[in-house]
């Protein structure tokens, strides 16, 4: 066996084990995507997008880039599953057109009172009850992954570390600015909703999980998240 053929052999042992070992983590994003998607999407659809995306990781890997293969692979592995939830359409306009109208009542109602808007203030803003008011979260959940993706916010931004650093030094300024831009408007946030945040993308809790934290339902914290994610974006410079 030639040098050539033994390299290959041996690379793609390497790959096989990257693999291996990095299914189970495949699983993890699907899990914590999912509590944010709406009910159609299924858990086993997510997972087999998300592998072809680490074995995508794998192929491309580059360790010399100075990103952990873990970070990399996060970032491909929940590329290709919001990739299939989009090309799927599971969710609706009318899903989008609901958050822009909470993101812009928050706005307005802030604007209005110079403080945190109340959920029940943004609610009669809306005209609508409390409880309808709710559930208009509960279904914009959704279309957080895709409003925040529009500006440029990502998880992998929200939660920006030297691993995720790029190699291009004008990106790194343009993701420095963003990163300084949220973690400003994420501090002046209600303390649960700032919670919320920290629990779910800095320490990789899924819903469920932070509702066993807090003390509430699942879908309580999926509307606490979303009320943050929209509260954002009606922060954010336009």
């Amino acid at each position: 066996m030639d040098a050539l053929a033994a390299y290959s052999k041996v690379n793609q042992q390497t790959q096989e084990m990257l693999v291996k070992t990095h299914a189970l983590m495949v699983k993890r994003i699907a899990h914590h995507l999912l509590g944010r998607l709406p009910h159609t999407v299924q858990l086993d659809d997510l997972v087999q997008a998300g592998m072809l995306g680490l074995l995508e990781a794998v192929r491309h890997y580059d360790a010399t880039k100075g990103a952990s293969f873990e970070t990399y692979a996060g970032i491909r592995i929940r590329g290709h599953m919001l990739d299939e939830v989009r090309r799927n359409d599971w969710v609706p306009r009318s899903v989008y057109r609901n958050a822009r109208m909470i993101s812009e009542a928050v706005k307005i109602v802030e604007n209005r009172l110079g403080r945190d808007a109340k959920d029940h203030e943004v609610a009669s803003e809306l005209k609508l009850s409390l409880d309808e008011y709710y559930e208009m979260l509960k279904d914009s959940a959704g279309s957080q992954l895709y409003g925040f993706d529009d500006l440029g916010v990502t998880d992998d931004i929200l939660k920006i570390d030297s691993e995720n650093a790029s190699t291009e030094p004008h990106i790194n300024v343009l993701q420095e600015d963003m990163s300084n831009q949220l973690s400003q408007i994420i501090d002046s946030l209600p303390e649960k909703e700032r919670l919320v945040l920290s629990l779910y993308y800095e320490q990789d809790l899924n819903l469920k999980e932070i509702g066993e934290v807090l003390g509430v339902s699942e879908s309580r914290v999926s509307q606490i998240h979303s009320q943050a994610t929209l509260r954002i974006k009606s922060r954010l410079p336009e």
